[in-house]
């Protein structure tokens, strides 16, 4: 595995969280872009690229450097696969769509995906900075790539809980509500690897807590749910566990849900 920086130099703790990184065969074939603490997958096969979630509008530039790496181009991405439609996997959603790019999503997700700012958590947001001031560079990182500014989209095709995609690298899809209502994660048997999206991290963007958890209920719609979901992701049996937010987790699903189920949610 090996890593590539494609942002320029950090500068301060805010810099420092802006910066991205691609860190090639994370699982084989399976490359991990992660700006502003988030994460973004591409699954190559063949020469073409599944990207999975979207991060930020200002994570495009990235996205392209991050392809060049890989001795890819834009017309090489062939699908764009959401996880879920909050703002932080949508940035460059509307870019792509533009640029022809087929998106799946699962239908209870639309609503958020043409709204990016409309949903509502178990517990109100405001409060959670107060309680957890080490998320605040987290956050102010996000704000500073673009969180504030995701255009919504309303075109893209459905994903199907157990259906298995027609797009490089062939996921099978899995439903894993609770964090949003159409929250999925992506299992790759063959590449004995899971993309779990936030419905289970390595590290919460709201609490700035590590290691195996569910997602604050800042930012979670159902964690009762979502804690009940983890079941689904265990099930899969994978040996890389592939986070929306945190370090990619190489001890197994089994293990990381049961740490997430020791955790519970803040």
């Amino acid at each position: 595995m090996t890593n590539t920086t494609v942002a320029e130099r950090p500068f301060g703790a805010v810099r420092r969280r802006q910066r991205a990184v691609l860190r090639r065969d994370i699982a084989p074939g399976i490359h991990l872009l992660q700006h502003a603490s988030t994460n973004a997958y591409l699954i190559e096969q063949g020469g073409s690229i599944t990207l999975v979630d979207a991060l930020f509008p200002s994570s495009h530039r990235h996205l392209e450097r991050a392809l060049s790496a890989l001795g890819r181009s834009p017309a090489d991405v062939r699908a764009l696969v959401l996880t879920h439609a909050h703002f932080d996997h949508l940035g460059m959603a509307a870019g792509l769509r533009d640029a022809g790019v087929p998106i799946w999503l699962h239908p209870a997700d639309a609503p958020i995906a043409a709204h990016p700012y409309s949903y509502r958590p178990a517990r109100p947001r405001l409060l959670y900075p107060l309680r957890f001031p080490a998320a605040l560079p987290i956050l102010t990182a996000m704000v500073s790539v673009g969180a504030l500014s995701v255009q919504g989209i309303r075109e893209h095709s459905a994903l199907e809980h157990g259906a298995t995609l027609d797009v490089p690298g062939a996921p099978r899809v899995l439903a894993t509500p609770g964090h949003t209502d159409g929250h999925v994660a992506l299992h790759l048997p063959d590449r004995d690897a899971v993309i779990v999206g936030d419905a289970l991290v390595t590290l919460d963007p709201y609490t700035a807590k590590t290691g195996p958890r569910v997602v604050a209920a800042a930012a979670t719609n159902d964690p009762e749910l979502a804690l009940a979901s983890l079941t689904v992701l265990a099930g899969t049996g994978a040996g890389a566990v592939l986070p929306g937010h945190g370090e990619p987790w190489l001890e197994g699903i089994g293990s990381a849900v049961d740490a997430a189920r020791a955790a519970g949610v803040d």
